[in-house]
């Protein structure tokens, strides 16, 4: 019998393909992505030395609003900048009270100076470091910080191992070593060198309906760019595999969010 993890992945989509994406499922991301812990919003506050309540934040990449919201909710000033046309409609629905502009990590279309925050959700690797990192310093304030972080999965619980274990056979592609080099992302982060990051990882869990986990996994981009029949069949079959694990219904997911933090020095 073949499934959807037995057959042969699809040729490799584009980076800009996969970057597009996003943009038809604006509303299932907004929908079903995960938030982050207010523990993380202490981390960036301590590594960068100051309270974010009343600070000039940029949250670049915003997509949806998920963190800008946070940031909001902080009592931030925050600009968000988000290039999709879909994602910045989603977010101009969720947030109307908070200033979204288009444009990227690239080219930010900010004055020099203006930032004591520049956030990046998921968003970081969007970028092409050789521009993004001198954008953040030409925008930061001296002494502002650059915030990275990313949601990724805690493989040290079993059934998010054995998930993470089926998407790597449906991709081809080994998941466990992909996430694992975010572990010293410090250097992926700016292979320049020019900032020096430090790091923190805070572990959270949110409990969520089994439809909701599966709509997440598939508003990831590996799967929005992949042919609807291949990403049905392999839903169907995951909501098998974990109705053994949750028969409930109901999937407790496990993140360890990475935050990288550099001062504009």
């Amino acid at each position: 019998m073949t499934t959807s993890q037995s057959r042969p992945p699809n040729p490799a989509p584009s980076h800009a393909a996969r970057a597009r994406s996003f943009n038809a499922a604006a509303a299932q991301y907004a929908a079903n992505r995960p938030s982050y812990p207010s523990a993380l919003l202490d981390a960036v506050e301590e590594e960068a030395g100051r309270p974010l309540a009343g600070a000039r934040v940029v949250d670049v990449g915003a997509g949806t609003g998920i963190a800008t919201a946070l940031l909001h909710a902080r009592g931030a000033d925050v600009v968000a900048v988000e290039p999709g046309e879909g994602m910045a409609a989603q977010f101009h629905a969720t947030l109307p009270d908070v200033p979204v502009v288009r444009g990227n990590g690239n080219a930010l279309p900010l004055a020099d100076g203006t930032a004591d925050f520049i956030t990046y959700a998921q968003a970081w690797h969007w970028t092409d470091t050789a521009h993004s990192v001198p954008e953040a310093l030409r925008v930061l304030r001296p002494g502002g910080a650059l915030a990275l972080w990313w949601n990724t999965s805690a493989l040290d619980v079993e059934w998010i191992a054995d998930a993470s274990a089926r998407i790597s056979r449906f991709f081809g592609i080994d998941v466990v070593t992909e996430q694992n080099k975010g572990t010293d992302r410090t250097d992926l982060a700016d292979p320049s060198g020019r900032l020096r990051f430090s790091r923190r990882e805070v572990r959270w869990s949110r409990r969520v309906p089994l439809d909701t986990h599966l709509a997440n996994i598939s508003s990831h981009s590996a799967f929005l760019v992949t042919p609807e029949d291949r990403r049905t069949a392999f839903l169907a079959e995951e909501r098998g595999h974990l109705l053994k694990v949750f028969p409930d219904g109901v999937v407790e997911e496990t993140y360890d969010v990475l935050l990288l933090v550099a001062l504009n020095s």
